[in-house]
């Protein structure tokens, strides 16, 4: 489990952020800041990438229950305006300040995954590989790729031929051959390669 040796050089409360879905050909970009309690840390934190989605979905449970946390969602037609860099700082950002309403005050400092900032004016550290490394910014990624994968498996549902309960928007086989046959649908990124060089009509 990624240890807390970052969180304890800084001034508290002290917020993990980290997103998922830069990569993806449809749907949102999430993400998500949390701050861990003292205490009733669930165990098994890790980067959400590793763990299997039964796991996730059982920390998910726990983390809600017992962090504070804020979650940022930008959907896939600002996801195009902005382009997903500046479309992942903004959803860091709504992140950041849907936890600070929910803590009272801003957090005492911030560490983000990866190694570039939001422009913003919250304290902060980006660090790589920061999922591996800080409790904070795991217990985050888990809370962000599971609420993503929620997303696109309700999204599925409307949108049964990409296969997005199993591939959760990115460029599976099967995703890039319905894309193929059927076109694009209004959560995808008309911006990403594969959903541009489509020709057929919504």
């Amino acid at each position: 489990m990624p240890g807390l040796k970052h969180e304890k050089l800084c001034l508290p409360p002290v917020a993990g952020v980290d997103e998922a879905g830069r990569g993806p050909l449809a749907g949102p970009v999430v993400a998500c800041a949390l701050v861990l309690p003292s205490r009733g840390v669930p165990r098994g934190i890790d980067d959400s990438k590793r763990l299997p989605a039964a796991e996730r979905a059982r920390l998910h449970t726990r983390l809600v229950e017992c962090a504070v946390y804020g979650v940022g969602i930008v959907d896939p037609a600002e996801i195009d305006t902005l382009n997903i860099y500046w479309a992942t700082m903004k959803a860091m950002t709504l992140a950041v300040d849907r936890l600070a309403e929910a803590l009272g005050c801003a957090p005492g400092h911030v560490l983000v995954d990866g190694n570039r900032l939001p422009r913003w004016s919250y304290a902060a550290t980006a660090i790589v590989g920061g999922d591996a490394q800080s409790r904070s910014i795991a217990a985050a990624s888990i809370v962000a790729k599971h609420t993503r994968d929620q997303i696109m498996i309700a999204a599925a549902e409307s949108h049964p031929h990409y296969g997005w309960h199993a591939n959760k928007g990115y460029g599976s086989a099967q995703h890039l051959a319905a894309l193929r046959e059927h076109g694009p649908t209004p959560l995808h990124r008309r911006s990403f390669a594969p959903v541009a060089q489509c020709v057929l009509p919504l």
